[in-house]
């Protein structure tokens, strides 16, 4: 057995060891997401006895776990399996306060998605947000996915506005992830000096491939690396200080280069390449162990990968290919099956 066989096989033995209780076959939705879709509800988490006893009705205690996560039809099964990985492996589940960002064009409105939730997780701490299209459907240039050019895709750049000022740091998540480690340990990483987001870093990548030839001929455009050293890193899961985000007036810098972008075509990767463009060579390296991403293949094949070497603590389907979609088409890769453990999904849903 090779060194990536023996990793998939370990964290599939610790993940279904840790969840017998909730070994459930994967099926996809028949169609739109109505209330009366149905999902099991999940264990009721609680505090360990180290936990502190805080005051969760409050959106502004500083003591929360605070994480954000767009939420839609085409995604709440995956949402629902990545809030269950969360609290399962949470050391302090019930001092988690997460946030919603729904979109205003969506057939899931705000009182779907709380009935939802609520009904699956009863004693979950949230607020439901909605994202104002209009404030970004015309900078969005096609890409090469049109998963990636959905405007709630570029929500995650307005969570400064979204949330409340006393929210002043929050854990971004993405929709195909898992996390198999308690969210507190990433909530605890320390942005250094003035940085304003933290992120696992890949700087073996090509970080020339995610611009055109004429970003880089242009030294109008180039020259905003002009003393760092940039890395690729995936923005599917971040650490953001929003306090440090609104003083420096992040969001009005990544629309600037997406203005760029209509007039210009400097690239092709959705929302990815505008935080490229303001963060790179400015983010707090997290471990890689909190993004093992790819797992969903590339852009455009739905190809399976491997694990990479190494500790896990947050598995991620990004790419094209969804786990919850190569399951129930029973031809799932093998990081598949570290996933279907926390689907909630019931089987004996009414076909609309």
């Amino acid at each position: 057995m090779d060194s990536n066989a023996r990793a998939i096989f370990s964290i599939f033995f610790i993940v279904s060891s840790a969840l017998q209780f909730c070994t459930i076959e994967a099926r996809s939705f028949p169609g739109k997401i109505t209330l009366e879709t149905q999902f099991l509800e999940a264990p009721e988490y609680r505090n360990g006895l180290n936990c502190p006893v805080l005051d969760v009705s409050s959106v502004c205690n500083p003591s929360l776990v605070h994480i954000a996560m767009t939420i839609d039809s085409v995604y709440l099964r995956g949402t629902i399996a990545a809030i269950h990985s969360v609290l399962r492996h949470a050391s302090c589940p019930e001092n988690i306060f997460f946030h919603f960002i729904t979109s205003d064009s969506t057939s899931l409105n705000t009182e779907n998605v709380s009935q939802t939730i609520r009904s699956i997780f009863p004693s979950l701490s949230f607020k439901v947000y909605v994202f104002q299209e209009s404030r970004v459907r015309n900078l969005i240039s096609s890409s090469i996915r049109e998963a990636l050019d959905k405007p709630l895709n570029y929500a995650r750049s307005y969570l400064a506005d979204l949330l409340e000022l006393c929210v002043e740091r929050v854990i971004y998540l993405d929709s195909d992830v898992i996390v198999v480690d308690d969210i507190q340990k990433l909530w605890r990483v320390s942005l250094g000096g003035s940085r304003v987001i933290g992120a696992p870093e890949y700087c073996r990548a090509n970080f020339t491939k995610y611009f055109s030839d004429e970003f880089w001929l242009e030294n109008e455009f180039s020259s905003v690396f002009d003393g760092k050293t940039p890395c690729y890193f995936n923005t599917g899961v971040m650490v953001m200080e929003l306090g440090r985000w609104r003083e420096g007036d992040y969001t009005r810098k990544i629309e600037k280069w997406m203005e760029i972008q209509k007039e210009r075509r400097i690239y092709e990767l959705g929302s990815l390449p505008p935080f490229l463009l303001v963060f790179g060579g400015d983010v707090e390296a997290i471990e890689h162990r909190w993004n093992q991403h790819g797992l969903g293949g590339d852009n455009v094949l739905n190809s399976c990968r491997t694990l990479h070497p190494g500790p896990v603590s947050l598995l991620h389907w990004s790419g094209k290919g969804k786990p919850w979609a190569r399951l129930d088409s029973e031809a799932p890769c093998p990081v598949d099956s570290l996933w279907a453990p926390y689907d909630l999904y019931k089987h004996n849903y009414q076909q609309f």
